[in-house]
């Protein structure tokens, strides 16, 4: 049987880098996709994936 997350029992200093990774996400997104937009390069369009997926582990608490 899986156990339930729960982000309160990580360490004070994990739970703060948790806490400003989730922050960032979006901002990074953003920015990712603006660089997407005008140059579009395999490296862009997996680093977008990759920072939509990260993104979205952490809107639906994955992460």
């Amino acid at each position: 049987m899986r156990r339930r997350f729960n982000p309160y029992t990580l360490p004070p200093r994990l739970r703060t880098a948790r806490e400003i990774a989730r922050q960032l996400i979006i901002p990074f997104c953003i920015f990712q996709a603006i660089r997407t937009v005008f140059l579009p390069t395999t490296f862009d369009v997996i680093l977008l994936l990759i920072f939509l997926l990260i993104a979205i582990a952490f809107h639906f608490e994955f992460f």
